[in-house]
């Protein structure tokens, strides 16, 4: 299994937004704190992002994004965007149905035009998967002339069917914004695995350690052991423990418990699976042992989890 879509299924909730906008010189929008991920892409002229400060820091400098940049904001903090880093901001108040209204397009004569294409992601962050937790606050791939080509082939597709709707595009949409999503953590991932030595980039660029994460992902509910999973990479029990504690950041059944109680939350949260059903797919042949290990997990048991969700 492909554990960076593991990762986003594990967290994803509701249906993401977007929309293709024109803003004129002078424009400026606060966003606040939600519990999401945004992602904004220059398409024409410029925009600025701004960043708030740590408590007790100094704010960040603001980052100048150009046509084709692509930002994505990770951790639902407050950010603004601007034309300019001394435009005042009006403060994005979403609509109903969590999107972002659109303003008109039109603007004063000679104002500077920029083009954005814009989206939010609705994310469960109460159980964060790891990979996602350690990502900065946010993730800038700059345009650069044949860089990042499947990255840029789903700004595309995405920018056309926001820009001329088309009979699918209500199926179309959705699809490609997880696509741009994956897209761009991938992209990321990749840069960053040659300059980390340790972190969720270095584990899965890792073969011993990505061969045991696949084969946790893909069958969770096998009765692994240390020593089978070290074999899949070639390794022994002992320096395969070792390696997979430094990169992912916990010994790997404990890291499988972890996952498991994370597709049972899942799986409560989404389906109406009986508990027995729900203890199988999770790793547990004991509905009774499947609800001890929920309730040492979640602080709650499996039916009182599924009805307050």
């Amino acid at each position: 299994m492909d554990v960076l879509s593991d990762a986003i299924a594990a967290m994803r909730t509701g249906r993401p937004h977007s929309s293709r906008t024109v803003r004129f010189a002078p424009w400026g929008i606060r966003f606040p704190a939600s519990e999401g991920a945004g992602f904004h892409v220059v398409l024409q002229g410029t925009a600025w992002l701004l960043t708030p400060a740590a408590a007790g820091d100094v704010a960040p400098a603001p980052v100048r994004l150009g046509p084709g940049d692509v930002v994505l904001l990770t951790h639902g903090t407050a950010y603004g965007l601007a034309d300019h880093p001394d435009s005042p901001l009006t403060d994005a108040v979403p609509l109903s149905n969590g999107s972002w209204p659109t303003p008109p397009d039109r603007g004063p004569v000679d104002a500077e035009e920029t083009l954005l294409l814009c989206g939010a992601y609705q994310l469960n962050r109460t159980r964060p998967h790891p990979l996602l937790a350690e990502l900065p606050p946010y993730v800038h791939i700059p345009a650069r002339v044949g860089a990042h080509p499947r990255l840029r082939a789903a700004v595309e597709l995405l920018g056309a069917e926001l820009a001329e709707p088309l009979p699918g595009s209500d199926a179309i949409v959705p699809a490609l914004l997880d696509t741009l999503l994956l897209s761009l953590l991938r992209t990321w991932w990749l840069a960053e695995r040659a300059e980390r030595s340790t972190g969720w980039s270095a584990a899965l660029a890792d073969p011993a350690v990505a061969a045991a994460l696949r084969a946790l992902h893909g069958d969770p509910a096998h009765p692994w052991t240390v020593e089978e999973l070290g074999a899949l990479g070639g390794l022994s029990r002992a320096a395969f423990a070792r390696r997979f504690t430094t990169l992912v950041g916990r010994p790997p059944l404990a890291y499988l418990t972890w996952w498991r109680m994370t597709i049972a939350g899942r799986l409560l949260r989404a389906d109406d699976l009986p508990l027995r059903a729900v203890a199988q797919r999770s790793g547990y042949s004991s509905e009774f042992a499947f609800a001890k290990a929920f309730k040492r997990e979640y602080g709650t048991a499996p039916g009182r989890y599924r009805a307050a969700s």
